[in-house]
Order: structure tokens, then sequence, then C-alpha cells
């Protein structure tokens, strides 16, 4: 019944967190009442061994649902059926069209999401088809039946309009630091720090990190500030070439590429999203530079498709787990009544691999 995934490499929910989501929807559908099955008898069912079950019930321990009495006795239910969660309509908006089609925290997020007994929606446009622009936002939340939402890269506008509305909202990643609404995200500072650090360590004066407008403007986001402020560190004056304005469009990328590489290449690329990430090393690849004796590449993230690669991708990587059980939680509180605007990080790490190496030495004109 249960997929072998695990979540090496993966950062899919182990098969832990997919029974305990599980164990908690069937008992607030209310198919036991007073206790818990043991763990031998749900692991015969489920089809895995009992250690995975024991981990999954300690984890309805740690939120309350279970209450334990003791070795060799069943562990109480702590929620009743009567307060099973209301069907909650939760709207998506994505930040790009097909994006849950291709990021796996965001398919695992909505399954459990279903399996929790909600309802899960998708706007029928993206932040990107609406250029982030609220009157136009405002408009496609009007139109969707949806009693909350959960909003994808949001850009300060979008989520500030959002902190303003009675539906209650949760912001995965964008730029929702100080404002009143549940969010979570990964940690990247640190791991940026580290990255950059790694790279002027390897002797690399022109580092280039490419992200999103929302992430530059109107003052750059936190892990930008952090990738700034280390090469400041390094003793690297840091300015508009470090972290470049261009065209979020296929075109608008290679655009930008060229003309970096045009008069001041850089010797090191940091790259946000795995999209742009495969863009460049196309780019690169067009321009005849080898990766990494012309030019050092990093990912800021950590996509399946990059572990394919050879050499492996030195990237930034995260365990998009807790990133979904803190969706399940706000989610469950909101169906219960009970407000909840906690923001919380999930630790990130950096993954050395064989895409960085020394700056290149530059080459004697003849």
């Amino acid at each position: 019944m249960w997929a072998d995934w695990g979540t090496q490499g993966m950062n899919f929910l182990s098969i832990a967190d997919q029974i305990a989501a599980h164990l908690h929807a069937e008992i607030l559908r209310g198919r036991w009442t007073t206790a818990i099955p043991g763990r031998h008898q749900l692991a015969a069912e489920f089809g895995v061994n009992s250690k995975t079950v024991e981990a999954a019930l300690r984890q309805l321990e740690k939120t309350g649902v279970l209450v334990p009495q003791g070795a060799g006795r069943p562990r109480l239910i702590h929620v009743r059926p009567a307060e099973a969660i209301r069907e909650l309509r939760i709207g998506f908006l994505h930040l790009e069209r097909h994006e849950e089609q291709r990021e796996e925290h965001l398919i695992q997020l909505w399954h459990a999401l279903e399996e929790a007994g909600h309802q899960v929606l998708s706007a029928q446009q993206t932040l990107t088809d609406m250029q982030f622009e609220v009157k136009r936002v405002a408009a496609v939340v009007g139109r969707t039946k949806a009693d909350a939402w959960i909003v994808c890269a949001g850009s300060r506008g979008v989520l500030e309009w959002f902190a303003r509305q009675p539906l209650p909202t949760f912001a995965l990643f964008g730029q929702r630091v100080g404002l009143p609404m549940a969010a979570v995200g990964p940690d990247k500072p640190p791991a940026l720090v580290e990255v950059t650090r790694r790279l002027v360590a390897l002797g690399h004066r022109r580092i280039v990190l490419m992200c999103r407008k929302l992430r530059r403007l109107p003052t750059p986001g936190t892990s930008e500030k952090a990738f700034l402020a280390a090469l400041h560190e390094g003793g690297i004056p840091a300015g508009d070439y470090n972290l470049p304005d261009w065209e979020e469009t296929p075109g608008g990328f290679h655009d930008c590429l060229d003309s970096l590489f045009r008069l001041t290449p850089p010797t090191a690329l940091i790259v946000d999203e795995t999209a742009w990430f495969i863009a460049a090393m196309n780019h690169l690849l067009r321009l005849g530079l080898r990766v990494p004796d012309d030019v050092s590449l990093v990912s800021t993230d950590d996509h399946p498709t990059l572990q394919c690669c050879h050499p492996p991708v030195a990237r930034i990587a995260w365990d998009s787990g807790p990133v979904i059980r803190r969706i399940l939680k706000w989610a469950h509180n909101i169906s219960h009544g009970r407000p909840d605007i906690r923001q919380s990080l999930t630790p990130s790490r950096f993954i050395p691999g064989g895409t960085i190496g020394p700056a290149p030495v530059p080459r004697a004109k003849a």
C-alpha cells in the first residue's frame, strides 16, 4: 500500500510521515474513537515494519492527537470525531503554470491536504500570468470559492494585500517576513553564505547570482542580502553586476547572460530555481564554456533532475517534510477556527558538487 519513497535526495514525505497523516485523517473521520490499534496490527494492515508505524504514532503523540499510556497499553485518542476538521476549500496561487506538476514538494503537499480531508483548488491564473498585479490577484481571488489560500513565492505587494484580507493565507516562500500571516520556507541565507565563501576561497572575484525580480526589488530579499554581505566580507565590491536585472522570459534570461559574458564574464554563477539553472547550463554549452573549468555553477534548489547529472551539481538542499507538516498543521488549526499566523524556517544545507572549482587563470595575451 505504501510506496517505498523515502526522503534521501528526493525530498518526499517519509513513509512514517505518510502513515501519520493517514492515521490522523482516519481518526478524524471516526474510524477509531477511544484508542488506536497497536503498532503490529497497523504494520500488518499497511504492509510496513512496526518500527515505521511506531515512528508515525510518536508523531501523533507529539501533536497531541494520541496520548500514551505506557508500554503494552494502547494509545488513547485525544481528538474526537465530533471535533473532526471542517473540510476547507484551499485555493492555490502558483508562481507559474504547471508548477504543481513539476515541483515534488507541491505534489506531496497537494496529496497530503486531500488526504487530510480538504479540497484543493488551483487559481485560474498564476502570479506570473498576472505580473504580480494586486488588482488582478484580487479579481482572481474574488472569483474563486476558497476558504483559505496558499500563495507560492508571492511578492511583497501581493502578500501585503492577502494580509489585509479576512481569508486565512499561508505564504509558501516569497517575501513574507514581518507580515501577519502564516508562512514557511527554507532558511537559505546561511547556505548561500557558505557557497559564496567557498567560491571566494577558490579565487573567484566575478560571482553572479541570477534570481527573479521579486527577490531583488524593491529591496533584495534576505538570501540576496546575505549573498551581497558575503561578497563584501570577501573584499569584493558588490553591485548590480552581482545581482543583475533581467526580463523574466527565456529570451530575457539568455540576453542577460550574453551581456554578462560579453565584457566581464563571470567565473561563477549561482542560479535560483531549477528551470533557470538548466537554462544557464544550456547557455554555457552554447558559448563553448566548460563547467567548472571555465565557469563554476551552483543551483539554489535541489530538484531530482539535478541529481541525475554527472558530475553532481553543487546545490542548496532542504527537506520538504517539515514544510508540508507545517502547512497541514495550519490547515488543521484554521479548520478548527483557531488563528494561526506563525512563521517558521526549515534548515537548508550546501551540497558541494563537481560543478564548482578554482577560478580560471586569465589567459596571457599573445
